[in-house]
Parts: C-alpha cells; sequence; structure tokens
C-alpha cells in the first residue's frame, strides 16, 4: 500500500530525560513497593513523609491513598486536605499540583506528559497539571497534559479532560462538555 505523503524513515525514539531523572525514578519505584504501597490504609502521615523524601510538596493533613501510583514525587504538590484516592494515576512528568480540599478519585488519570506524534522522533511533550481548591475529579476520569481545572469544578466519572474547566463547572463525557455550574448549598 502506498502513499502519497513525503514521510520520513522512523526514527528510534530518544527518551531526553536526565540520568538524574531515571536513578531518581529508580529509587522511588523500590520505596514505593516497600515502603508506601503497603503501608496501611491510616497512615497517611508515613505517606505524606515519603514523599517529602522523594521531593513532593505536602501540605497538612493531604491524603495520598496507598494505591496511588506517583510517577516522580518531586513534581507533586498536594496542598492541604487534597486526596489522592486509590488507584489514580498521577503521572507527573511535569509538575501536578492539587489544591486545597481538592479531590481526585478512584482510577482517575493526571497525565502531565504526551508524545508529539507529527514528530519522527515521538518527542516527549510535558505540560503542567493544576486541579483547582474544592475541585473533584471523578472515578476514572482522564485529565490531560497542560489542563488547569478551576477552583469547585467537578470532572465526571469517566470523562476525558483536554482542556481547561472553568472554576464551579460540572464537565462530563468524552471529550469532557460543561453540563451545569456547580451550587454548593451553606447549611446553618
Amino acid at each position: 500500500m502506498s502513499t502519497s505523503l513525503n514521510i520520513p524513515p522512523p526514527v528510534a525514539y530518544r527518551n531526553r530525560l536526565t540520568l538524574r531523572n531515571k536513578v531518581a525514578r529508580v529509587l522511588w519505584t523500590i520505596a514505593s513497593a516497600i515502603l508506601y504501597r503497603p503501608s496501611p490504609l491510616p497512615f497517611f502521615w508515613w505517606r505524606r513523609f515519603l514523599l517529602r523524601c522523594f521531593g513532593a510538596q505536602i501540605g497538612r493533613k493531604a491524603n495520598p491513598y496507598p494505591r496511588c501510583r506517583i510517577w516522580a514525587p518531586w513534581n507533586l504538590t498536594m496542598m492541604a486536605y487534597s486526596c489522592l484516592a486509590d488507584d489514580v494515576d498521577c503521572y507527573s512528568v511535569a509538575k501536578i499540583t492539587i489544591g486545597e480540599f481538592a479531590t481526585v478519585s478512584q482510577q482517575a488519570m493526571l497525565c502531565s506528559a504526551s508524545h508529539d506524534y507529527n514528530d519522527p522522533q515521538f518527542t516527549l511533550l510535558k505540560r503542567p497539571i493544576v486541579i483547582g481548591s474544592r475541585a473533584w475529579v471523578g472515578a476514572r476520569a482522564f485529565v490531560g497534559p497542560g489542563v488547569n481545572v478551576g477552583e469547585g469544578a467537578v470532572i465526571g466519572a469517566a470523562s476525558a479532560v483536554f482542556r481547561d474547566v472553568d472554576a464551579w463547572s460540572v464537565v462530563g463525557g468524552n471529550p469532557a462538555v460543561v453540563i451545569k455550574r456547580r451550587a454548593v448549598k451553606c447549611k446553618g
């Protein structure tokens, strides 16, 4: 099968991450497997300590669950009372920031990197993710590179988000679209 496109021959992928990054990830993988993931559920203090030892910025009472997977802790910031639930995949090639009281639910993926599919070398593209304070990323949702989720926003379960989400909005679907505004009811 021939095409009319003038496509150059394939070029081997070249990992552009530093040796220091690769060594740190090996050490983190070992520490995570031995010390982080087997820790008892209520030992949030212990997991906060381990993440800080690997360069993460972890706020008071942040809740990293034992089964969440964090690719590079030095690129993670969790503000006070934020949560990364079990089975969250935090692919922190670039910085990922979780705001105060924000929750990332089970099996969600925060993906801060991709590849340039127009480049024959498939160059790695890194873009930070920010989850605003009081935001909620629903179960099995995907948040792509460079996305900013506004304060109080809600990303519906199993949604795929590739663009910024406005504060206090509710989005859902693939690709995610605005469903409605979030109305918080105060008790008292």
